[in-house]
This record gives C-alpha cells, structure tokens and sequence, in this order.
C-alpha cells in the first residue's frame, strides 16, 4: 500500500527555487521542509534538493531569515 504524499516534488523543488532566487530561506520555507522530511516518504531527487539547500545555508550562500 502506497502512502499517501502531502509534500510533492514540485513543492519541495519551489521552495529550493525560491530561496535560492531570494538568498534567504524563511520560517515558513523551514517548516515545510521539516514537515516534508518528518511526515513524508521523500524520493531520492527530494533529499538531494534538501541536502542543496541545507549545504548552501552551511556556506553562507542562502541565509535563514526569520
């Protein structure tokens, strides 16, 4: 049985596109992500995108605004 998924690609690949055009990730860009990542089974193209961001944070390229 396949479970049902709230978090598709297209919305985790929108949030990537967003913050890395704005430079920043917002509060709530963070808590999508955490939710998707708690809730959902993700696909591997949904952990790179994560991983993406998570390294730009860590490098200062993309910045967490609250």
């Amino acid at each position: 049985m396949q479970v049902p998924t709230i978090y598709s690609t297209s919305l985790i690949a929108e949030v990537f596109g967003q913050a890395w055009n704005a430079g920043s990730l917002t509060v709530n860009q963070r808590k999508d992500l955490m939710l998707a990542l708690l809730e959902n089974p993700l696909n591997s193209e949904d952990y790179a995108a994560i991983d993406r961001l998570l390294h730009a944070v860590r490098r200062g390229w993309i910045k967490v605004s609250e």
